[in-house]
């Protein structure tokens, strides 16, 4: 599924958040307890850093119980806005280039 960039780049702008996927990705699909008891913030702002990834897709949830509920990462929505920048990034290199042209030698068309 691909997603607007914007929603990733907000989940990521927050040092939790990060915490959050950082440890899901290293140990691995775990409770809304387990996260709490690993991070220096109240289990119920970890439950609100959840909802969040959860609606920029970095995060899914596993079981149907709130209380057995463990979230995972699921890292395909940072390939899609990895993907986004490779794509600005080559857009603003043909730019540079085109410029570099232009200074070099004012002559030649563009």
């Amino acid at each position: 599924m691909t997603r607007e960039p914007d929603d990733v780049f907000e989940a990521l702008s927050d040092p939790t958040r990060r915490a959050v996927i950082r440890a899901l990705a290293e140990d691995g699909p775990s409770t809304l307890s387990e996260l709490s008891a690993r991070l220096p913030v109240t289990r119920q702002a970890v439950s609100k850093h959840l909802a969040l990834l959860l609606e920029a897709g970095l995060v899914a949830t596993q079981g149907a119980e709130p209380r057995g509920r463990r979230y995972a990462f699921t890292p395909a929505p940072l390939t899609d806005a990895m993907g986004w920048m490779v794509d600005v990034g080559a857009e603003w290199d043909s730019r540079l280039a085109r410029l570099k042209r232009m200074v070099e030698d004012p002559s030649r068309p563009s």
